[in-house]
Order: C-alpha cells, then structure tokens, then sequence
C-alpha cells in the first residue's frame, strides 16, 4: 500500500508539473500571429489527464463551442466501435467482408483487420474518376455507393500493401448499421457520444451548416472566400462526424484511460507497422514522445487529434480556414508543449540580395505534372505558373510567401529542390 501511495504521489507531482510547463504565453503568441495574418481560423484545445489546460478559439468570430467537421477522424469512432464488438465476441478480426456484403470483388479475402489497416485494395469511392465533385454535394444511397465499389477493378490484392481508402471505414459504418440494426447516427450517439459526455459532437446528416457549425474557408485574391457544405452522411463512418476540440480530447483521453475498449484492442489499434498504417491510428511525435492519433480534412475544413500517453497529454486542432499549414501550426505546438526549441513566425518580410535570389531562379517540376518557372525581377522573386505571373516575399533566406493566394514555399538543397505549401497539399519539385 505504502509503495502504490509513492507511485501515484509521484505520479500526481510529475503530471502537474507538466501541466504547469506548458508554455502558454508562447502558444498564445503563436495564435497572435495566426490570427492578426488571417492564417488560419479554428480552435485547439489540450488536456492532459482528462482536465483542459490550453484551449485558444482564433479568427472568424470562434468560440470554445463553435463545432468543425472533423472528417477522417470520424473513422476513429468508426473503429472504437469496431473494436467494441470484437471486445464482446460479436465479431473477430479474422472475419471476412464476405459475411456482410459477399458480391464486393475479393470480399472472401479481405478480412476486417484490413479494413481497419486499410489494407483491402478495393477501389476508393472518393477517388471517383466522374462525377465526385457533383454528388458529394448531393445525398447517395448506400446501394448507389456499394455500386461504385462493386463496380470498380481492386486496387491490390488484399493484405499485400497498405493504401489509405475512404471505402475501408464506408464499409466498416455500414457493418456496424447490419449488426446492430440502426443508423449509423443512432450507433454512434449510443455507443459513444452519451455514454463519454460528449456535448458537442454529433453525427452530420443534413444540408448546409446548422447551430453551432463552423462556416469552411477557402483564402484566394486576398479574402476568404466561404466553401460550399458537402453532403456528410455520404461518408458515414469514413468522414460525418462533426465535433469540437475539446470534445476530441475528452474522447481519446477515454480511449486509453481504457473506458472504450480492452487493452488488447488499444494496442493492435496503435500497432505501427513499418509502412506507418496502425490498425485505427496512426503515430505522432518523435521518438522521445511517441503519440497516436488521426488527421482529418474535408471542403476547407482540418483537424487533428493526437494522444501522447507517457504524459497523458491530448491535443486536439480544428480549423475551418487554412492558409499556414495545419501541420506547421501543429508542429509548432508540439515543440512548445515539450519544451523544444521553437521560434515563433512572425511573416514579415525580408530583402535579399540579388545574387541570394539568383540561386533560386530556374524551372522546377514535381512528379504531379506541376511545373512552374522561378525568376528575379525588380529586385525580387516571382514565379510562372501555367502563364500566370505570381510575386514572392522572403521570408527568410530559403523561405517565401505569396500573400495574394496564400502559397508558402521553400527552397532546399542549395536550391535544388522546391516545396510548395498550400492549404490543401504539399509539393516538392525538383530543378530541371
């Protein structure tokens, strides 16, 4: 008794102490600077034990209970429940997509751990080479979307690779609804929003956005400019769920305080296999701080949730209008959390020698077919692009920004190699 007092003594000491390094100042600074650009608009929130020991709402008029489509994080309440049922015998890993939709090509093969891995190789019913930007937008059956699947050549014999698909956690959604006999909103309400508390999240089955949602932002010609609404039960158990940072956190720290599921299934959940594709997670951090967590994203919207458990630390990011990357953001607030050097951006520009800038001039080209053409002109660096002329600012010595559409970029390897940042993706481009 007297060792197990010691034990949570210490344990107490250390999560305060931890609690208390957070470097609020500096992440509020990092906000500052976010906001006052019109870099991004969203919310974080961190909690460490369960308690909120960070929460910052910036941009457009965000509160603490302003809710964000939260995208592919969906697929980790997808895969809770899952779990759930092969915690209660109901369903084992080893089963086969055959003993739920048999007419789905290789449905004999792929077993529900491939699902979960996203290891299936069945064709990705967001990756429609028609018509996908039409009927996002507009409500589809299950047997319409089963049809697309069904329909198309498998990308890859099951199990042989891992590819990240969209139809995976489909599958897995419309699974829950034939074992349990209801919608997946209902499922998922039941299963887990009431029964953690969570009071803000839900499950989006309707047009346009409601209540308490978040407006999505795209930022082009200097303004932001509001996205159109996707239809989200199209994506059900892939991509509808719609929540708060705060709600986020709350729902992973349930994860692996082991009030969702076993032990055993939060470890095969968080097994990171070589190729990087856990079983329901995927890992965040470094080395010295190994996290799990899920990315999401859909029409302007980004989020990210991610666990550490050594310090029991959770952090979760929404946003509904990206112009710095997310993943910057994110990496900046990781460093800050533990007490890595970090220096804050600031974004304003600098001048640069003409010869400095020579050495970025020339024609570069990525494996996407993007090309474009870097060029000095009028004492500074500007950029062609499918015959648009676009100016760039530095700054810093190998970093640059277009302020007009939001392009940050970055010139590495002496100049050899280009990455491009927008909101949406990353490029690299070589020099020809």
């Amino acid at each position: 008794m007297k060792r197990l007092l010691i034990a949570l003594f210490t344990l107490a000491i250390s999560i305060n102490s931890f609690a208390q390094s957070i470097d609020r100042v500096k992440l509020d600074s990092l906000f500052n600077v976010l906001s006052a650009q019109k870099l991004a608009i969203g919310s974080i929130a961190i909690a460490q034990n369960g308690k909120l020991i960070y929460q910052r709402s910036f941009g457009k008029d965000q509160t603490p209970t302003t809710t964000y489509r939260i995208g592919s994080i969906t697929k980790v309440f997808t895969a809770i429940m899952i779990y759930e049922l092969i915690d209660e015998k109901k369903i084992s890993l080893e089963d086969t997509l055959s003993k739920f939709f048999p007419g789905l090509p290789n449905a004999g093969k792929i077993t529900i751990a491939d699902m979960l891995g996203h290891r299936s190789g069945l064709a990705n019913f967001t990756a429609m080479s028609t018509n996908f930007d039409n009927w996002k937008y507009q409500p589809q059956t299950h047997e319409q979307l089963l049809a697309f699947i069904r329909n198309q050549p498998p990308d890859f014999a099951p199990g042989t690779k891992a590819d990240y698909n969209n139809s995976n956690f489909l599958l897995l959604g419309y699974i829950l609804e034939n074992i349990y006999h209801k919608p997946y909103k209902e499922i998922v309400q039941e299963r887990i929003v009431h029964k953690l508390g969570l009071q803000n999240t839900y499950y989006g089955n309707h047009a346009g956005f409601q209540g308490k949602e978040a407006v999505s932002y795209k930022y082009a010609d200097n303004q932001w400019q509001a996205e159109k609404a996707v239809y989200l039960d199209n994506f059900s158990g892939a991509g509808a769920m719609i929540s708060t940072p705060q709600d986020m956190c709350k729902f992973i720290n349930a994860i692996f305080n082991g009030e969702c599921i076993t032990k055993a299934s939060l470890a095969r959940m968080t097994q990171i296999e070589k190729n990087g594709y856990g079983w329901g997670m995927f890992s965040f951090g470094d080395s010295l701080h190994k996290g799990y967590g899920h990315n999401g994203k859909t029409e302007g919207f980004a989020s990210s949730l991610q666990y550490y458990p050594e310090n029991k630390l959770a952090i979760g990011y929404c946003t509904s209008g990206e112009v710095y990357p997310k993943d910057n953001i994110l990496d900046d607030v990781f460093k800050i959390c533990f007490r890595e050097p970090c220096t804050i951006p600031t974004f304003i520009a600098i001048t640069l020698t003409k010869q400095q800038l020579q050495a970025f001039a020339g024609t570069y080209a990525g494996d996407n077919g993007l090309q474009l053409t870097s060029s000095v002109i009028n004492g500074g660096l500007a950029l062609e692009v499918k015959g648009q002329q676009i100016s760039l600012e530095a700054l810093s010595d190998h970093a640059f920004r277009n302020v007009r559409f939001g392009f940050f970029l970055e010139f590495e390897k002496d100049g050899r190699q280009l990455v491009v940042h927008d909101a949406a993706s990353t490029y690299w481009l070589h020099k020809q």
